[in-house]
């Protein structure tokens, strides 16, 4: 099966295994992906040792890996199916239990790429259009960045049994969008306002034009957004800022379900050396502590009378399909700090923070942006760079000198 694409040409569909002991999740997965056309499950397996034997078979460009399951469980599997592939995505796929978030931390760190929580019940599955949106996200994301990096596998190579087949058809490599399309169109056209629609599905480019950098620009505190890719960018910057940030507040929106967004705390204040914690209703805001917004609650920071900040976290309706949502923190803290607020947008779907950023720039603060080629979708960072509103858009191993300087006031 080949998929078509506008203009006449032809792309092999992304090749997907799924790995769980559940045959009726195996099957719910399976529909979900195969319903779109751009995808193929190519294998399943019950366990991490069928897993490694079905890849000894045929190329395979992610796999959606369960952690529970018997003789041969999803973290124990992870690095063997990394090093049986070289360029195998892996999306660990878990329920939303502390322990499960912990592992899948965890598994973020040995190799996989990605996560994707299960719903509480088997029957929502196939029914949680929530699920299916990012289960269909996740996969198409890290798939398209193996081909576009030429990270990926190599789909006309094989070994043992496969091997002696004739070599797959060789693929045209599908255009660069900036945020790849997250549901079939139909179903998207439903789910959103037409002037939504072109950069859901990556079919606008715009030139990026950089703003100038405010003179004597200093940063009094620092807001973070991202989304798929984003853990690992966090961790990354977080991991270089450290101690730089000890004199400011810093605030993290980061696209993630509750439980998880606990887990990240405690991965990233280990990361940074700094207190991180998950933001609750009414927490004072505190110089030198990260600041996470709680998993289905919107973080917006407030300011009282009399000066100082709390933070204030509210379930009101979900925005760019998110909550928490970048958007409400951005509008909160530029009303604090005005022009001495520094935000950067890392990785991610969608074109959350574009709007909030609006409100910071004209507010007289700076956004810098991740840049495509280190991001894993460039559609938050590349939606805010190419709206006009960053004043710098850069490699990830780059973003944390900038914020440095900025920080401590620097040219």
């Amino acid at each position: 099966m080949t998929s078509h694409i506008a203009g006449g040409g032809s792309v092999e569909p992304y090749r997907v295994m799924v790995v769980d002991d559940s045959a009726v999740i195996r099957g719910l997965f399976i529909r979900v992906l195969e319903a779109d056309p751009e995808i193929r499950v190519v294998a399943s397996a019950a366990n991490g040792r069928i897993a490694l034997n079905q890849l000894k078979r045929q190329p395979v460009e992610v796999v959606v890996l369960d952690i529970e399951m018997p003789e041969m469980d999803g973290l124990t599997a992870l690095p063997e199916l990394v090093k049986s592939q070289p360029g195998l995505k892996v999306i660990m796929a878990s329920t939303l239990t502390r322990k499960n978030a912990a592992v899948s931390m965890e598994a973020l760190a040995k190799g996989a790429v990605d996560y994707i929580p299960k719903p509480s019940a088997t029957s929502e599955v196939y029914s949680n259009e929530g699920f299916s949106r990012e289960l269909l996200a996740k996969v198409k994301a890290h798939a398209e960045r193996g081909r576009r990096d030429g990270t990926g596998p190599d789909l006309g190579a094989g070994n043992g049994a496969a091997a002696a087949a004739p070599a797959a058809p060789a693929y045209t490599p599908r255009p660069r969008p900036a945020d790849p399309a997250v549901v079939p169109r139909a179903a998207a056209a439903a789910a959103s306002p037409a002037t939504d629609l072109p950069q859901r599905l990556g079919l606008q480019r715009k030139p990026v034009v950089l703003r100038p950098m405010p003179p004597a620009f200093r940063a009094r505190a620092l807001a973070v957004g991202s989304s798929t890719g984003g853990p690992q960018a966090l961790f990354t910057l977080f991991g270089a800022l450290g101690p730089s940030l000890q004199r400011i507040p810093v605030f993290i929106t980061q696209h993630m379900p509750a439980t998880f967004t606990t887990i990240l705390a405690e991965h990233l204040g280990r990361a940074s050396g700094l207190p991180c914690v998950e933001a609750e209703d009414g927490m004072p805001v505190q110089a030198g502590r990260i600041h996470v917004a709680r998993g289905d609650w919107h973080m917006v920071p407030t300011e009282v009378p009399g000066g100082g900040a709390v933070i204030r976290i509210n379930q009101d309706p979900p925005e760019n399909f998110c909550r928490p949502a970048v958007d409400p923190m951005l509008r909160g803290l530029a009303r604090i700090y005005g022009r001495n607020l520094l935000t950067v947008i890392l990785t991610g779907m969608g074109s959350d923070g574009q709007r909030g950023g609006e409100y910071v720039v004209q507010a007289g603060g700076v956004m810098l942006a991740q840049d495509e080629a280190s991001s894993v979708v460039w559609g938050m960072p590349g939606a805010a760079a190419q709206a006009g509103l960053c004043s710098a858009v850069l490699p990830l191993e780059r973003i944390a000198g900038d914020v440095r300087r900025l920080v401590d006031g620097g040219p």
